[in-house]
């Protein structure tokens, strides 16, 4: 520990001293303040430290979200433990992968998910205990959350430098399996100080916290709005009609959203009465026209377009009126430059890789230490995603870079090679090439061109729904052709530009 050292738990403490009765949480019908998030955290934290949980011991969630899972979050926190979220769209052999490739001691689990909770204990060693979040009285092997509620050792002070890690975040697949992002605490206070400035956030904000906790987006912005001495309204999932009532019962001020929520929820509100005149913000990333439809019905409301990644949370941003496409320019507190192939940075207008330094910078790839150095090669984080910069210094997205082809389906990550590495398991299968392409609904989809094996058939249907049963299903292709072969590069790899413009965007 330093003078220099500050974490998300000094935040905790600090609003239990400076808004003590103000909500910091509301979960269905029940009220947290900071004060009582404060002493939350602090038995639990003195629970996990008395069952044998110390500083860097990793603890697993595979949870919707609660007021426990927020709990968690702050008792880790005090503590040091690094908690790893398990995206719950996620395959059991996904699930599995992460977990293995963390190995915590402890697994929380909810509810819906008692039955991989049970799996995952007879099947990963180092698994010590799991409990369960919400929900009923647990049965053998689970341990009821609240038995981690201590009154003892309340006070204690631990020792845990705002370099240490606070969560793994596996993002999408690369090669086949996904990388767990580490983000410390100077990491994750650096971007809720840049959210902070950017959307003027105070002690009156009010976030309708309905994105999962496992997506940086998730936690991010709800430890955003809590380190300005605001309310999180949390939801178990998104839902329409809920969300608008909560923003009009709570004051709602701000969301992260990704397609096709904005739709959803224009959709439900145009089919009752709802007051939404509290909101200030809306960040997230969706179709202009969908926007500009938000935008009609809500003039008073500022939508956020925005660059980010989990890796370095806030980039670039700025109204989306600003310049309708762009991504916006650089956030306080972050240098954004674009490279080219050779490290060297391009001219205004021209097209480079976006890299970025910046204290919200993530720490590296957990146990990948090839990965981490090569994309922190010569003092910058390499994205893998490339754009240009206009003359009035506003980003603009332009592609992913060959070796990180990525598609976003509603806002999750899905890398072109991992679903290909699926396809090509079918046995009627001999070429694959898996591309993105422009989605009304989600924003973008996934198409699979393929080509089949001599005197072999498979129906589109089946093969998307033999990749379904195998990966996360929003991974799976939603289009499927067939050909009679697939074009080449010099040297002999599938010219995936060549199959975008071929394919792109035919249905």
């Amino acid at each position: 520990m330093s003078v220099y050292d500050y974490t998300l738990y000094d935040m905790i403490r600090r609003n239990a001293l400076l808004y003590p009765n103000r909500d910091c949480m509301v979960y269905n019908h029940m009220r947290i303040t900071h004060r009582d998030f404060k002493e939350r955290c602090d038995r639990v934290a003195a629970g996990l430290f008395e069952a044998g949980i110390v500083r860097g011991d990793r603890i697993g969630v595979l949870a919707h979200n609660s007021d426990e899972f927020m709990i968690l979050y702050g008792a880790a926190a005090k503590i040091g433990a690094v908690v790893v979220p398990v995206n719950w769209r996620f395959q059991p052999s996904e699930v599995t992968y992460v977990i293995e490739d963390t190995k915590p001691k402890f697994l929380f689990v909810g509810p819906h998910f008692q039955e991989t909770g049970a799996r995952l204990i007879s099947e990963v060693s180092g698994i010590q205990k799991v409990f369960l979040l919400g929900g009923d009285e647990p049965g053998a092997p689970f341990v009821p959350f609240k038995s981690l509620y201590a009154d003892r050792g309340l006070h204690t002070e631990f020792p845990v430098p705002a370099e240490s890690a606070f969560v793994v975040i596996h993002t999408a697949a690369v090669e086949g399996r996904p990388r767990g992002a580490i983000l410390s605490h100077r990491c994750i206070l650096a971007g809720n100080l840049m959210m902070m400035y950017a959307y003027r956030l105070d002690s009156d904000d009010v976030h309708m916290a309905f994105l999962p906790l496992f997506h940086i987006a998730g936690l991010n912005v709800s430890l955003g709005v809590m380190q300005a001495g605001g309310k999180n309204v949390l939801m178990e999932r998104f839902d329409p009609e809920m969300t608008l009532e909560l923003i009009q019962k709570e004051k709602g001020t701000l969301f992260f959203e990704f397609a096709p929520i904005l739709k959803n929820l224009l959709d439900q509100y145009e089919k009752g009465s709802y007051d939404i005149s509290s909101l200030r913000n809306v960040m997230g990333l969706d179709h202009p026209d969908t926007i500009r439809r938000f935008l009609d019905r809500a003039p008073h409301v500022v939508f956020w377009s925005m660059f980010g990644q989990t890796e370095a949370l806030m980039v670039c941003q700025a109204p989306f009126t600003d310049k309708p496409g762009s991504a916006g320019v650089p956030c306080p507190w972050t240098r954004t430059a674009l490279f080219d192939d050779y490290d060297n940075e391009v001219p205004t207008g021209a097209l480079g890789e976006i890299c970025v330094r910046s204290p919200n910078v993530f720490s590296g790839y957990w146990g990948l230490d090839a990965e981490t150095e090569h994309a922190f090669r010569n003092g910058w984080h390499h994205t893998g995603d490339v754009g240009r910069f206009d003359e009035d210094g506003y980003l603009w997205y332009v592609k992913r870079k060959a070796q990180k082809e990525l598609i976003k389906p509603g806002g999750e990550n899905v890398y072109p090679a991992e679903v290909e590495k699926v396809i090509l398991l079918h046995e009627a299968i001999a070429r694959a090439c898996v591309i993105g392409v422009p989605d009304p609904h989600w924003g973008e989809a996934v198409k699979a061109v393929c080509v089949l094996k001599e005197d072999q058939t498979v129906e589109a249907a089946d093969l998307i729904e033999f990749v379904a049963s195998r990966i996360a299903r929003y991974k799976k292709p939603k289009h499927v052709v067939f050909v009679d072969a697939l074009p080449e590069t010099s040297d002999g790899e599938i010219d995936r530009e060549q199959v975008k413009q071929d394919h792109g965007g035919r249905y």
